[in-house]
């Protein structure tokens, strides 16, 4: 008879959390958000077209608090996204699949997504004056 007191299948509460599974899940989570962002992109590119009023009102939603939280996690996911894709680029051509290579990348993938959206910000900020 089988052991009842083992799970059936590996599930989370038997593995550690490691920067591997963070970024793994992450990279979904962050496509999914890209996802729905795309619907705020046509929002404002039909805001535009249709004329001052409707953009004004576009502008004002977009400087909002809430609306800069969200431009700013929009642009964090795409950041992050595209970092990790291109690690994902680099495995697929068979590199970078030692374990530490695979963590110390996964880490440059977090980082450098929060670098590069830092970035992103201050140059928006610096050029129009405020986003």
């Amino acid at each position: 008879m089988a052991n009842r007191e083992r799970p059936l299948s590996p599930h989370l509460q038997v593995y550690r959390w490691q920067v591997q599974m963070v970024t793994s899940i992450l990279h979904r989570a962050t496509g999914v958000i890209l996802s729905i962002g795309a619907l705020l992109i046509a929002w404002g590119l039909l805001a535009l077209a249709g004329g001052p009023d409707s953009w004004a009102k576009f502008v004002a939603c977009a400087r909002s608090p809430l609306g800069f939280l969200i431009l700013f996690g929009w642009t964090w996911a795409l950041c992050y996204h595209l970092i990790n894709g291109i690690r994902h680029l680099v495995q697929d051509a068979g590199y970078a699949y030692k374990i530490e290579a695979f963590v110390r990348n996964s880490w440059i993938s977090v980082i450098g997504s929060l670098v590069l959206t830092a970035l992103v910000w201050i140059v928006a900020m610096m050029s129009r004056g405020g986003a």
